[in-house]
């Protein structure tokens, strides 16, 4: 470069460089994220026991109210709206955080692609078939379910029928200028063909599968994951999701 050469920006004089936010994630996914977590803190540092065990009581998910009702406790009233709002609660720190972190990942691009009430709509049905699937496989056991993980299931078996297709592009008629549009929403037999997005569900139903077996691989009874849910909100997420695709259109 000669002396009397300077280097070109596209910012234009005096303008400064934009900045990129490290986190780009929509206000939705922000506002349930902030939620869960404010949920987490009440109950571990506002609620006293008592309060705490109205908590569970009352908002998670006991299928085995359908067996024995527990007349101080609603009933099996509860039964209509627990299959939801199990969902916000979660049995510690660690459990919320990795939920959080999960849902901040698959909820973006469902958000992105489909919009916030599309978001919200998808997790609570997946919530449900949660609850479905848990109360299918622990019934007649009393067994207590907690934690979003069926609704985060569901926006994951959703964005993986679309988040690992080939880009669509267009051609900018006055510029020529190729621009991604978005990426195609795959057809069942297309989203088995997909060897990324293939391989990605089997190993995550594969890894939710063998939970039961865990006490047997490792020797440790206390180990509580319910892949009842996780596996019942991804096939819901998977399955439904052409029903938000037409709703947008």
């Amino acid at each position: 470069m000669s002396s009397d050469e300077k280097p070109q920006s596209d910012q234009g004089d005096g303008a400064t460089p934009a900045r990129q936010p490290i986190f780009n994630l929509p206000l939705a996914v922000l506002v349930l994220c902030g939620v869960m977590v404010a949920i987490q803190l009440v109950t571990d540092f506002v609620l006293n026991e008592q309060g705490r065990e109205a908590v569970i009581a009352w908002l998670a998910f006991i299928p085995y109210r359908l067996v024995e009702p527990p007349s101080p406790d609603g009933g099996l009233w509860p039964l209509l709206w627990t299959p939801f709002t199990h969902a916000f609660l979660h049995a510690g720190w660690e459990h919320v955080g990795l939920n959080v972190v999960w849902l901040a990942i698959f909820a973006t691009p469902v958000t992105q692609r489909y919009g916030p009430t599309s978001m919200l709509i998808l997790f609570l049905v997946g919530a449900l078939a949660g609850a479905v699937a848990f109360a299918a496989t622990t019934l007649p056991h009393e067994e207590v379910l907690l934690g979003a993980s069926g609704g985060i299931a569901a926006l994951t078996g959703a964005a993986v029928r679309f988040i690992f297709q080939p880009p669509v592009t267009s051609v900018d008629a006055r510029t020529g200028e190729r621009k991604f549009v978005g990426r195609h929403l795959a057809t069942l037999a297309e989203f088995v063909r997909n060897p990324t997005a293939r391989f990605f569900s089997l190993t995550w139903l594969v890894l939710n599968g063998i939970v039961p077996l865990l006490p047997m691989l490792t020797g440790n009874n206390d180990v509580q994951i319910a892949w009842q849910a996780h596996i019942g909100g991804f096939l819901a997420g998977l399955l439904l999701v052409p029903l938000l695709e037409r709703r947008g259109q």
